[in-house]
C-alpha cells in the first residue's frame, strides 16, 4: 500500500485540514483522556451552552466521542454526509458560546458571547458554503 501523505492533504482545502486535525486530536487525544483519566468530579461537558458534571459529562462525552470520530472519518473520507452536518454542528457549537457567556457563572455577558458566536460562526458559514467539496468524495 502506498500511502502519498501529499495527496491526502491536497483533497481538502487548508482551513478543512485544520478541522480535520481538530477532529483526530478530540477523537485520539482529548476525549480517551478525558473518558478515562479524567476524575469523575472534575468532568465538565458542555452541550447547548449548558454545563454538564460528573457522571452526566462522562455520559455526554461518550456522544462527543462519536461526533468527533464521525467528524474525523467524514473529512478524511470527504464524506457526503459531513454536508450539512458539519456546518450544522459548526453553527450549534457557536449558538453554544453565546448561551454559555449568558447563563454559566464563568461567562462574560452578551458582548463577549456574541463576539465568540461570531468568531466560532466562520467555520459555520464556510462549511455550509463548501457543498461542493463533499460532492466531489472519489471514496
Amino acid at each position: 500500500m502506498n500511502f502519498d501523505i501529499r495527496a491526502e492533504w491536497a483533497r481538502r482545502s487548508w482551513w478543512m485540514n485544520l478541522l480535520f486535525l481538530f477532529c483526530l486530536y478530540m477523537t485520539f487525544i482529548y476525549l480517551p483522556y478525558d473518558l478515562f483519566v479524567k476524575p469523575v468530579a472534575a468532568d465538565e461537558e458542555v452541550w447547548f451552552g449548558f454545563v454538564l458534571h460528573g457522571w452526566w459529562a462522562k455520559a455526554t462525552g461518550l456522544l462527543h466521542w462519536l461526533v468527533y470520530g464521525a467528524g474525523a472519518y467524514g473529512f478524511w473520507k470527504m464524506a457526503r454526509w459531513m454536508w450539512p452536518w458539519a456546518a450544522a454542528y459548526a453553527a450549534q457549537v457557536a449558538l453554544s458560546m453565546l448561551v454559555w457567556n449568558l447563563v454559566d457563572d464563568r461567562g462574560a455577558g452578551w458582548a463577549v458571547g456574541i463576539a465568540a458566536m461570531a468568531v466560532f460562526m466562520l467555520p459555520a458559514i464556510t462549511l455550509w458554503r463548501a457543498r461542493s467539496a463533499f460532492r466531489t468524495s472519489i471514496r
